[in-house]
């Protein structure tokens, strides 16, 4: 850029050049006398006066025709360079805000690693909330991890120890898988008034209820698989909706609502972890 304005600067300056001398070359000449006739003294000074103001005359006209020329090739100067540098700005502006808008949601930042996602964005926060999670969608009919972008906690979330709580084992209270699975369902009817159970079979159970934190939020989805031949239960709880607050890199967190639900139930059951309990996030 700074190549070019030199260059159009310089062509500028030469143009203005050539025309001062055309205009130079055809100026009548002070010495020129005519040979014909004879001249008085009067008549000498009146062709000399007349002809410098002629000169005078011309040289005025040839300052402003020029002063006028150097402004209008610096007026045009500075448009053609504001176009230049304006030119590539403002398409790529409208294209990114253009391309923001078509990026399928589960490629952006807020929604790495989840699935089935809608986001919903202002200048004061990002709102996700993904719906393609549950074990209905995986073709392994197995629970699906927890993203570090959304909240809760899953015996699958083994690439995310953050996110991982090992399985519960019933065989402290029982040996009959059929005795132990109707045990879960009747405690997880009583966690909370506001629970719903949306989908029960013999090994797998899919509840709801409201996602106490942050408010105003959709719902947590909760799951639970046996598996007899193991003694053991499965689970995932998590928060279908994260927020996220700029200059946050990771949701508003939900206080371990998700850890101290599940917690809630096995208590009731009176049932052990296969592993370290998981602590919870300290995240705000």
């Amino acid at each position: 850029m700074k190549a070019l304005f030199v260059s159009m600067c310089c062509w500028a300056t030469a143009s203005s050049f050539q025309l001062t001398t055309h205009v130079t070359s055809i100026r009548p000449s002070t010495h020129h006398r005519p040979q014909s006739g004879r001249c008085t003294k009067r008549d000498d000074i009146g062709r000399i006066m007349a002809r410098r103001s002629a000169s005078h005359h011309l040289s005025n006209q040839e300052n402003d025709n020029t002063d006028n020329q150097h402004h209008g090739c610096r007026r045009q100067l500075l448009q053609t360079v504001a176009t230049l540098l304006l030119t590539p700005i403002l398409p790529a502006t409208a294209n990114a805000l253009q391309d923001n808008k078509e990026v399928p949601t589960n490629q952006a930042a807020t929604s790495a690693g989840r699935k089935g996602c809608r986001t919903d964005t202002n200048p004061s926060r990002t709102l996700v909330e993904c719906r393609g999670e549950l074990r209905q969608f995986n073709k392994d009919e197995r629970l699906s991890g927890v993203s570090a972008t959304a909240n809760g906690v899953s015996t699958s979330a083994v690439r995310n120890p953050s996110r991982f709580s090992p399985p519960w084992t019933y065989f402290t209270e029982t040996s009959d898988s059929k005795v132990a699975w109707r045990s879960l369902v009747d405690a997880v009817r009583r966690v909370d008034a506001n629970i719903e159970i949306v989908e029960l079979t013999d090994d797998y159970l899919h509840a709801t209820i409201p996602t106490e934190y942050p408010p105003g939020l959709t719902y947590d989805d909760i799951e639970f698989i046996i598996r007899p031949e193991d003694n053991v239960v499965l689970y995932r709880s998590v928060s279908r909706s994260s927020v996220f607050v700029y200059p946050v890199q990771q949701p508003v967190s939900d206080k371990n609502s998700n850890l101290k639900r599940l917690q809630k139930i096995r208590n009731a059951l009176g049932w052990d972890e296969m592993g370290m309990s998981q602590g919870g996030s300290n995240r705000i």
